[in-house]
């Protein structure tokens, strides 16, 4: 996932797994010219809301292994990863990264649905927990969503 690699570069390029905000931004931005300022803001914002990045008073870390991800030398993110994902879409992503199809995952989601009466949101964390995947962050976000429908 392009996401995970554009995060994971500048804790791979220094060997740590503490940067300094302004840091981080400073190697998105210049040292690799990924993004401009804001954008490299906003990828800290979207990695964050994806449990990827956590803040720690003025220190981002990173909440998996950078080593694990490879950052091939040609990478440039595209933009599209400053969008933030919907519940869905990271539930989706988590499932489809477990080795199920795309299609099959989606037409069974759908299905599960219809069967509960629930939003898309709490089906995907309702087949995906179902699978014994580990999906606590967007599962959180699928129960704000159950509240706010009423």
């Amino acid at each position: 996932m392009s996401l995970r690699t554009a995060v994971a570069a500048p804790f791979r390029q220094r060997g740590v797994e503490r940067i300094g905000e302004n840091e981080y931004v400073v190697a998105l931005s210049l040292d690799r010219d990924w993004f401009s300022p804001d954008q490299a803001k906003r990828l800290i914002d979207v990695a964050t809301g994806q449990g990827l990045l956590s803040r720690d008073d003025g220190t981002l870390v990173v909440e998996f292994d950078p080593d694990d991800v490879a950052v091939p030398e040609e990478f440039v993110p595209d933009e599209s990863i400053l969008q933030a994902q919907s519940t869905f879409e990271q539930v989706l992503d988590h499932v489809v990264a477990d080795g199920i199809e795309k299609q099959d995952a989606v037409a069974s989601i759908n299905r599960l649905q219809t069967e509960l009466a629930v939003t898309v949101e709490a089906a995907a964390v309702v087949y995906a927990r179902r699978r014994g995947l580990d999906i606590d962050d967007p599962a959180e976000a699928a129960i704000e969503e159950l509240g706010d429908s009423d």
